[in-house]
């Protein structure tokens, strides 16, 4: 894989960064997280959507990520529990190893649409 510096740090802009990878292990994690217990608790479901945005800040001289905001769509069949999807959801957050590891903050900001 090729990488390099994105472009608000003088790179092309049009590879994966170090940074843009990390906050994509953000999403895959949790989406993998997320199919594990789902398959476990046979939780149907039909479609996950996750979004992360990684926020740059310099805090005490340090460019760094000092949070991590999860928008998270989960797409379930008519007649789902909704309660029992909430609970996958966040256990989901709570399961993933990457965030876990990391001391930036994550806002997690989860979504049930039922399908029609």
């Amino acid at each position: 894989m090729t990488s390099d510096a994105p472009a608000e740090f003088g790179g092309p802009g049009d590879l994966w960064s170090p940074e843009t990878l990390l906050t994509a292990a953000v999403a895959d994690c949790f989406i993998l997280s997320f199919r594990a217990i789902a398959r476990a608790s046979k939780f149907e479901w039909m479609s996950l959507n996750c979004d992360v945005e990684g926020v740059l800040e310099r805090l005490e001289k340090v460019t760094r990520f000092s949070r991590f905001n999860l928008r998270v769509v989960l797409v379930v069949p008519a007649g789902t529990d909704e309660q029992k999807a909430m609970r996958i959801l966040e256990k989901s957050e709570h399961a993933c190893l990457v965030t876990n590891s990391m001391t930036s903050e994550v806002n997690f900001s989860p979504e049930i649409r039922v399908a029609e």
